[in-house]
C-alpha cells in the first residue's frame, strides 16, 4: 500500500467519525466545517483566516464549483446555514477547503 492510499484511509476514517455533513448543490459530504466566529479565543490572538470553510477530501471535490449552494447540517449556533462557495484552496494534502459566505 503507497503513502497516498494509506492517508487516503486514515482520512476516510477520520471523516466518517468526525465529520459534519453538508450538501454541495444537494449532493452529500462529510466535511471539516469552521467559523471563526465561533472559535475561541486565546490570548487575543486573530487568526488570518476570517471566512467559514468547509474542508473535504478530494475526492469529493468532483464538480464543484465557486458559486455553488452549500449547506452545513449543524445549529445555527454551531454556524449551519445556507452558504455560497467563493473559492476553493485545495492543499496538497489530498483535502480542499471550500471556502464560504454566508446567504443572508
Amino acid at each position: 500500500m503507497g503513502f497516498r492510499d494509506l492517508i487516503d484511509s486514515v482520512d476516510g476514517a477520520v471523516f466518517e467519525t468526525l465529520g459534519d455533513t453538508a450538501y454541495i448543490e444537494g449532493r452529500e459530504v462529510l466535511g471539516m466545517f469552521s467559523a471563526p466566529w465561533l472559535q475561541p479565543k486565546f490570548g487575543g490572538i486573530n487568526t488570518a483566516l476570517r471566512e467559514p470553510h468547509l474542508v473535504i477530501r478530494v475526492s469529493d471535490s468532483d464538480g464543484v464549483q465557486v458559486r455553488q449552494q452549500v449547506r452545513v447540517e449543524l445549529s445555527v449556533h454551531d454556524g449551519g446555514g445556507e452558504y455560497t462557495l467563493t473559492r476553493l484552496e485545495p492543499g496538497g494534502d489530498g483535502l480542499v477547503a471550500l471556502i464560504l459566505r454566508i446567504n443572508p
